[in-house]
Protein backbone atom coordinates (compact mmCIF):
# COMPACT_ATOMS: atom_id res chain seq x y z
CA UNK A 1 0.00 0.00 0.00
CA UNK A 2 1.03 3.70 -0.41
CA UNK A 3 1.77 5.64 2.85
CA UNK A 4 3.09 8.98 4.01
CA UNK A 5 6.32 8.44 5.57
CA UNK A 6 8.56 10.52 7.77
CA UNK A 7 12.26 11.00 5.86
CA UNK A 8 14.22 13.05 8.39
CA UNK A 9 12.99 16.64 9.56
CA UNK A 10 10.94 19.27 7.25
CA UNK A 11 11.19 15.71 5.03
CA UNK A 12 8.23 13.60 3.56
CA UNK A 13 7.57 11.06 1.13
CA UNK A 14 5.16 8.62 0.03
CA UNK A 15 6.49 5.25 -0.09
CA UNK A 16 5.33 1.89 -0.71
CA UNK A 17 4.67 0.11 2.79
CA UNK A 18 3.52 -3.37 4.08
CA UNK A 19 -0.32 -3.12 4.65
CA UNK A 20 -1.46 -3.60 8.24
CA UNK A 21 -2.25 -6.37 9.80
CA UNK A 22 -4.74 -8.08 12.34
CA UNK A 23 -1.84 -8.59 15.80
CA UNK A 24 -4.51 -9.16 18.69
CA UNK A 25 -7.97 -10.29 19.29
CA UNK A 26 -9.50 -6.16 19.44
CA UNK A 27 -7.70 -4.97 16.21
CA UNK A 28 -9.58 -3.82 13.73
CA UNK A 29 -8.09 -2.93 9.73
CA UNK A 30 -9.47 0.67 8.66
CA UNK A 31 -9.57 1.63 4.92
CA UNK A 32 -8.66 5.23 5.32
CA UNK A 33 -11.29 7.03 3.12
CA UNK A 34 -9.94 10.99 4.58
CA UNK A 35 -7.11 11.85 6.80
CA UNK A 36 -6.67 15.13 7.88
CA UNK A 37 -3.66 16.93 8.68
CA UNK A 38 -2.96 18.45 12.59
CA UNK A 39 -1.15 21.43 13.78
CA UNK A 40 0.77 18.97 15.88
CA UNK A 41 2.03 17.07 12.93
CA UNK A 42 4.02 19.54 12.13
CA UNK A 43 6.08 19.01 15.49
CA UNK A 44 6.67 15.66 14.66
CA UNK A 45 7.90 17.06 11.08
CA UNK A 46 9.81 19.50 12.27
CA UNK A 47 12.13 17.39 14.80
CA UNK A 48 10.87 18.76 18.16
CA UNK A 49 9.78 15.28 19.46
CA UNK A 50 12.71 13.51 19.10
CA UNK A 51 10.94 10.15 19.15
CA UNK A 52 10.45 9.86 15.19
CA UNK A 53 12.41 7.29 12.83
CA UNK A 54 12.75 7.57 9.20
CA UNK A 55 9.70 5.81 7.22
CA UNK A 56 7.41 6.58 10.10
CA UNK A 57 3.84 6.88 9.12
CA UNK A 58 2.28 10.07 9.92
CA UNK A 59 -1.60 11.33 10.49
CA UNK A 60 -3.53 10.76 13.45
CA UNK A 61 -7.00 12.04 12.27
CA UNK A 62 -8.80 10.22 10.28
CA UNK A 63 -12.21 8.08 9.59
CA UNK A 64 -12.87 5.16 6.86
CA UNK A 65 -14.72 1.77 6.27
CA UNK A 66 -13.88 -1.59 8.29
CA UNK A 67 -12.34 -4.41 6.20
CA UNK A 68 -11.30 -7.34 9.00
CA UNK A 69 -11.53 -7.10 12.63
CA UNK A 70 -9.76 -9.58 15.08
CA UNK A 71 -11.11 -12.50 16.56
CA UNK A 72 -12.59 -10.38 19.94
CA UNK A 73 -13.98 -7.69 18.53
CA UNK A 74 -17.60 -7.44 19.20
CA UNK A 75 -19.19 -3.77 18.47
CA UNK A 76 -17.91 -2.84 15.06
CA UNK A 77 -18.25 -5.30 12.24
CA UNK A 78 -16.50 -5.14 8.86
CA UNK A 79 -18.18 -2.91 6.44
CA UNK A 80 -18.97 -0.11 9.20
CA UNK A 81 -17.91 3.47 8.41
CA UNK A 82 -16.02 4.63 11.50
CA UNK A 83 -14.52 7.63 12.77
CA UNK A 84 -11.17 6.54 15.06
CA UNK A 85 -10.00 8.65 18.05
CA UNK A 86 -6.65 9.69 18.02
CA UNK A 87 -6.02 8.54 21.23
CA UNK A 88 -5.32 4.54 21.99
CA UNK A 89 -7.09 3.62 25.17
CA UNK A 90 -7.90 -0.39 26.23
CA UNK A 91 -10.72 0.72 27.79
CA UNK A 92 -9.91 -1.63 31.25
CA UNK A 93 -7.49 -0.25 33.31
CA UNK A 94 -8.58 2.34 36.05
CA UNK A 95 -8.23 5.81 33.78
CA UNK A 96 -9.61 4.61 31.35
CA UNK A 97 -12.66 3.25 33.47
CA UNK A 98 -13.03 6.89 34.51
CA UNK A 99 -12.75 8.22 31.29
CA UNK A 100 -9.35 9.77 31.07
CA UNK A 101 -8.69 7.64 28.17
CA UNK A 102 -5.59 9.35 27.26
CA UNK A 103 -3.87 8.74 30.33
CA UNK A 104 -4.42 5.24 29.60
CA UNK A 105 -2.32 2.83 31.54
CA UNK A 106 -1.83 0.20 28.66
CA UNK A 107 -2.03 1.70 25.35
CA UNK A 108 1.75 2.90 24.87
CA UNK A 109 3.92 -0.50 24.07
CA UNK A 110 7.40 2.07 24.42
CA UNK A 111 6.70 4.08 27.50
CA UNK A 112 10.58 4.37 29.02
CA UNK A 113 11.22 7.73 26.98
CA UNK A 114 7.78 9.53 28.22
CA UNK A 115 8.28 7.90 31.83
CA UNK A 116 11.93 9.75 32.31
CA UNK A 117 10.59 12.83 30.54
CA UNK A 118 7.48 13.20 32.67
CA UNK A 119 7.44 10.75 35.08
CA UNK A 120 4.71 8.50 33.64
CA UNK A 121 3.96 7.71 30.42
CA UNK A 122 0.46 9.04 28.99
CA UNK A 123 -1.44 6.60 26.00
CA UNK A 124 -0.46 5.76 22.84
CA UNK A 125 -1.09 8.05 19.76
CA UNK A 126 -1.63 6.66 16.35
CA UNK A 127 0.93 7.84 14.05
CA UNK A 128 2.18 10.18 16.57
CA UNK A 129 6.11 9.21 17.25
CA UNK A 130 7.68 6.03 19.02
CA UNK A 131 7.31 8.21 22.35
CA UNK A 132 3.33 7.57 22.20
CA UNK A 133 4.00 3.90 21.02
CA UNK A 134 5.26 3.80 17.63
CA UNK A 135 2.07 3.03 15.93
CA UNK A 136 1.46 3.55 12.07
CA UNK A 137 -0.92 6.54 11.31
CA UNK A 138 -3.69 6.98 8.88
CA UNK A 139 -2.11 9.00 5.87
CA UNK A 140 -2.15 5.60 4.33
CA UNK A 141 -4.78 3.37 2.21
CA UNK A 142 -5.17 0.79 5.54
CA UNK A 143 -3.88 1.65 9.18
CA UNK A 144 -3.78 -0.78 12.11
CA UNK A 145 -6.45 0.01 14.92
CA UNK A 146 -5.77 -1.75 18.68
CA UNK A 147 -9.01 -1.82 20.64
CA UNK A 148 -11.38 -1.25 17.89
CA UNK A 149 -14.15 -1.54 19.82
CA UNK A 150 -13.16 1.07 22.26
CA UNK A 151 -11.70 3.56 19.73
CA UNK A 152 -13.68 3.71 16.55
CA UNK A 153 -17.68 4.64 16.27
CA UNK A 154 -19.93 3.69 13.60
CA UNK A 155 -20.63 7.55 11.67
CA UNK A 156 -24.30 8.60 11.42
CA UNK A 157 -26.11 8.18 8.11
CA UNK A 158 -26.16 11.86 6.37
CA UNK A 159 -23.03 12.91 7.92
CA UNK A 160 -20.33 13.60 5.09
CA UNK A 161 -16.59 12.46 5.51
CA UNK A 162 -15.12 15.61 5.05
CA UNK A 163 -16.82 16.55 8.40
CA UNK A 164 -16.83 13.91 10.53
CA UNK A 165 -13.25 13.24 10.06
CA UNK A 166 -13.04 15.92 12.23
CA UNK A 167 -14.53 14.20 15.28
CA UNK A 168 -11.85 12.07 15.42
CA UNK A 169 -9.21 14.95 16.87
CA UNK A 170 -9.97 18.38 15.97
CA UNK A 171 -13.52 18.37 16.98
CA UNK A 172 -13.00 16.34 20.41
CA UNK A 173 -9.82 18.42 21.70
CA UNK A 174 -11.75 21.95 20.96
CA UNK A 175 -14.56 20.36 23.06
CA UNK A 176 -12.56 19.57 25.81
CA UNK A 177 -10.78 22.86 25.80
CA UNK A 178 -14.51 24.49 26.31
CA UNK A 179 -15.40 21.14 28.77
CA UNK A 180 -12.43 22.40 30.79
CA UNK A 181 -13.49 25.62 31.33
CA UNK A 182 -16.65 24.72 33.84
CA UNK A 183 -18.76 27.62 31.67
CA UNK A 184 -22.33 27.63 33.52
CA UNK A 185 -23.91 30.58 31.25
CA UNK A 186 -22.93 34.04 30.42
CA UNK A 187 -19.28 33.74 30.33
CA UNK A 188 -16.71 35.21 28.26
CA UNK A 189 -14.27 33.03 26.80
CA UNK A 190 -11.01 33.99 24.56
CA UNK A 191 -9.08 31.26 22.70
CA UNK A 192 -5.76 31.42 21.21
CA UNK A 193 -5.68 30.16 17.62
CA UNK A 194 -8.16 30.28 14.80
CA UNK A 195 -6.72 27.05 13.16
CA UNK A 196 -9.19 23.59 13.37
CA UNK A 197 -8.97 22.92 16.93
CA UNK A 198 -9.31 27.07 18.04
CA UNK A 199 -12.55 27.09 15.61
CA UNK A 200 -14.23 24.04 17.21
CA UNK A 201 -13.16 25.19 20.55
CA UNK A 202 -14.94 28.55 20.33
CA UNK A 203 -18.46 26.43 18.64
CA UNK A 204 -17.92 24.61 21.80
CA UNK A 205 -17.56 27.18 24.03
CA UNK A 206 -20.86 28.94 22.74
CA UNK A 207 -22.88 25.66 22.88
CA UNK A 208 -22.17 25.08 26.71
CA UNK A 209 -23.27 28.80 27.09
CA UNK A 210 -20.48 31.47 27.01
CA UNK A 211 -22.19 34.57 25.82
CA UNK A 212 -19.02 35.65 23.54
CA UNK A 213 -16.39 34.60 22.36
CA UNK A 214 -12.96 36.25 21.57
CA UNK A 215 -10.70 34.67 18.88
CA UNK A 216 -6.70 35.87 18.98
CA UNK A 217 -4.79 34.77 15.96
CA UNK A 218 -2.76 37.01 13.16
CA UNK A 219 -3.95 35.71 10.00
CA UNK A 220 -7.09 37.95 8.68
CA UNK A 221 -8.19 35.22 6.71
CA UNK A 222 -9.09 32.79 9.65
CA UNK A 223 -10.22 35.71 11.79
CA UNK A 224 -12.87 36.37 9.05
CA UNK A 225 -13.51 32.92 8.61
CA UNK A 226 -14.16 32.31 12.30
CA UNK A 227 -16.12 35.62 12.40
CA UNK A 228 -18.46 34.85 9.14
CA UNK A 229 -18.79 30.77 10.19
CA UNK A 230 -19.44 31.31 14.27
CA UNK A 231 -20.17 34.93 14.99
CA UNK A 232 -16.87 34.75 17.58
CA UNK A 233 -15.32 38.79 18.16
CA UNK A 234 -11.86 38.57 17.13
CA UNK A 235 -8.26 40.05 17.84
CA UNK A 236 -5.66 40.24 15.24
CA UNK A 237 -2.22 40.24 18.01
CA UNK A 238 -0.18 41.17 14.75
CA UNK A 239 -2.21 44.65 15.13
CA UNK A 240 -2.81 45.65 18.50
CA UNK A 241 -2.21 44.53 21.92
CA UNK A 242 -3.52 41.67 22.68
CA UNK A 243 -3.85 42.06 26.47
CA UNK A 244 -4.76 45.96 26.29
CA UNK A 245 -7.26 44.85 23.58
CA UNK A 246 -9.02 41.76 26.02
CA UNK A 247 -9.19 44.26 28.79
CA UNK A 248 -11.10 47.03 26.65
CA UNK A 249 -13.30 44.42 25.49
CA UNK A 250 -14.74 43.23 28.92
CA UNK A 251 -14.73 46.29 30.75
CA UNK A 252 -11.20 45.85 32.27
CA UNK A 253 -11.65 42.53 34.21
CA UNK A 254 -10.38 39.81 31.23
CA UNK A 255 -11.92 36.72 30.06
CA UNK A 256 -13.71 34.46 32.38
CA UNK A 257 -12.19 31.64 30.59
CA UNK A 258 -8.91 31.26 28.10
CA UNK A 259 -8.16 28.38 26.00
CA UNK A 260 -4.57 27.72 24.23
CA UNK A 261 -4.98 26.10 21.17
CA UNK A 262 -1.64 26.78 19.52
CA UNK A 263 0.90 24.56 21.48
CA UNK A 264 4.67 24.47 21.12
CA UNK A 265 5.80 26.61 18.03
CA UNK A 266 3.41 29.37 18.89
CA UNK A 267 4.13 32.29 16.96
CA UNK A 268 4.12 36.47 18.19
CA UNK A 269 6.18 39.65 17.75
CA UNK A 270 7.94 40.90 20.14
CA UNK A 271 11.42 40.39 22.21
CA UNK A 272 9.45 37.55 24.26
CA UNK A 273 9.05 35.49 21.12
CA UNK A 274 12.31 36.14 19.37
CA UNK A 275 13.56 35.16 23.02
CA UNK A 276 11.55 31.79 22.96
CA UNK A 277 12.88 31.19 19.07
CA UNK A 278 16.10 31.59 20.42
CA UNK A 279 15.89 29.14 22.94
CA UNK A 280 13.89 26.59 20.95
CA UNK A 281 16.38 26.88 18.60
CA UNK A 282 19.52 25.97 20.82
CA UNK A 283 17.41 23.03 22.27
CA UNK A 284 17.50 25.01 25.50
CA UNK A 285 13.66 24.57 25.92
CA UNK A 286 11.67 22.42 23.92
CA UNK A 287 8.41 24.87 23.88
CA UNK A 288 7.71 28.37 22.78
CA UNK A 289 5.01 29.36 25.53
CA UNK A 290 3.67 32.76 23.88
CA UNK A 291 0.48 31.63 24.12
CA UNK A 292 0.27 30.10 27.69
CA UNK A 293 1.74 33.39 28.52
CA UNK A 294 -0.75 35.76 27.48
CA UNK A 295 -3.67 33.53 28.78
CA UNK A 296 -2.08 33.51 31.96
CA UNK A 297 -1.90 37.35 31.90
CA UNK A 298 -5.52 37.93 30.10
CA UNK A 299 -7.80 35.58 32.58
CA UNK A 300 -9.81 37.04 34.79
CA UNK A 301 -8.85 36.86 38.99
CA UNK A 302 -10.26 33.65 39.80
CA UNK A 303 -10.92 32.83 36.33
CA UNK A 304 -9.75 29.59 34.29
CA UNK A 305 -6.72 28.71 31.42
CA UNK A 306 -7.54 25.23 29.39
CA UNK A 307 -4.56 24.50 27.80
CA UNK A 308 -5.21 21.96 24.44
CA UNK A 309 -2.13 23.36 22.42
CA UNK A 310 0.31 19.95 22.38
CA UNK A 311 3.25 20.88 24.47
CA UNK A 312 6.22 18.59 25.82
CA UNK A 313 9.17 19.37 27.79
CA UNK A 314 10.57 22.40 30.11
CA UNK A 315 9.23 26.33 29.77
CA UNK A 316 11.46 29.63 30.12
CA UNK A 317 9.97 32.34 31.60
CA UNK A 318 6.82 31.01 32.90
CA UNK A 319 4.06 33.33 34.83
CA UNK A 320 3.95 31.10 37.33
CA UNK A 321 3.54 33.92 40.35
CA UNK A 322 0.40 35.46 37.93
CA UNK A 323 -1.67 31.71 38.05
CA UNK A 324 -0.97 31.58 41.96
CA UNK A 325 -1.65 35.25 42.76
CA UNK A 326 -4.76 35.48 40.59
CA UNK A 327 -5.64 32.36 41.97
CA UNK A 328 -6.24 30.92 38.63
CA UNK A 329 -7.92 27.33 37.52
CA UNK A 330 -5.13 25.34 35.00
CA UNK A 331 -6.24 22.69 33.08
CA UNK A 332 -4.90 20.92 30.38
CA UNK A 333 -3.91 17.40 28.73
CA UNK A 334 -4.29 15.57 25.50
CA UNK A 335 -8.28 15.10 24.23
CA UNK A 336 -10.25 11.99 25.89
CA UNK A 337 -11.76 10.74 22.81
CA UNK A 338 -13.38 7.83 23.51
CA UNK A 339 -15.54 10.55 25.96
CA UNK A 340 -16.55 13.33 23.53
CA UNK A 341 -16.99 11.20 20.00
CA UNK A 342 -20.50 9.26 20.69
CA UNK A 343 -21.89 13.07 22.10
CA UNK A 344 -20.07 14.71 19.06
CA UNK A 345 -21.31 12.41 16.42
CA UNK A 346 -25.32 12.94 17.66
CA UNK A 347 -24.74 16.77 17.59
CA UNK A 348 -23.14 16.26 14.15
CA UNK A 349 -26.19 14.52 13.26
CA UNK A 350 -28.14 17.24 14.25
CA UNK A 351 -26.64 19.74 12.61
CA UNK A 352 -25.27 21.74 16.05
CA UNK A 353 -21.86 21.96 14.54
CA UNK A 354 -20.34 21.22 11.21
CA UNK A 355 -16.60 21.38 10.87
CA UNK A 356 -16.50 20.66 7.22
CA UNK A 357 -15.64 23.98 5.98
CA UNK A 358 -11.89 23.53 7.74
CA UNK A 359 -11.10 20.86 5.04
CA UNK A 360 -10.08 24.14 2.75
CA UNK A 361 -7.84 21.36 0.85
CA UNK A 362 -8.87 18.07 -0.27
CA UNK A 363 -6.42 16.27 -2.05
CA UNK A 364 -4.85 12.84 -3.04
CA UNK A 365 -2.02 10.87 -0.82
CA UNK A 366 0.31 11.74 -3.43
CA UNK A 367 -0.10 15.02 -2.72
CA UNK A 368 0.44 14.31 0.63
CA UNK A 369 3.88 16.44 1.38
CA UNK A 370 2.44 19.45 -0.80
CA UNK A 371 -0.66 19.45 1.24
CA UNK A 372 1.50 19.68 4.33
CA UNK A 373 3.51 22.37 2.88
CA UNK A 374 0.43 24.82 2.33
CA UNK A 375 -0.77 23.94 5.46
CA UNK A 376 2.31 24.74 7.29
CA UNK A 377 2.83 27.89 5.48
CA UNK A 378 -0.79 28.71 5.77
CA UNK A 379 -0.89 29.60 1.78
CA UNK A 380 -4.10 29.72 -0.25
CA UNK A 381 -6.46 30.08 3.42
CA UNK A 382 -5.60 26.65 3.86
CA UNK A 383 -7.20 25.53 7.28
CA UNK A 384 -6.81 22.15 6.79
CA UNK A 385 -5.49 19.65 4.47
CA UNK A 386 -7.61 16.41 4.27
CA UNK A 387 -6.44 13.49 2.11
CA UNK A 388 -7.82 10.69 0.99
CA UNK A 389 -6.33 7.72 -0.04
CA UNK A 390 -8.59 6.21 -2.49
Amino acid sequence: MRALCWEGVGKLKVRDVPEPTVRADGDIIVKVRASSVCGSDLHLINGFLPAMREGDILGHEFMGEVVETGPGVRRIAVGDRVVVGSVVACGGCWYCRTEQYSLCDNSNPQPVFTEKLWGHSPAGILGYSHAAGGYSGSHAEYVRVPFGDIGAFKVPDGVPDDSVVFASDALPTGWMAADFCGLTGGEVVAVWGAGGVGQMAARAAQLLGAERVIMVDRLPERLSTAADRLGVETVNYAETDVLEALREMTAGRGPDACIEAVGMEAHDVGPAYAYDRAKQATRTQLDRPTSVRQAILAARKGGTVSIVGVYAGFVDKFPLGAAMNKALVLRMGQMHAQRYIPMLLERLAAGEIDPAYLATHPMSLEEGARGYEIFEKKQDGCLRTVLHPA
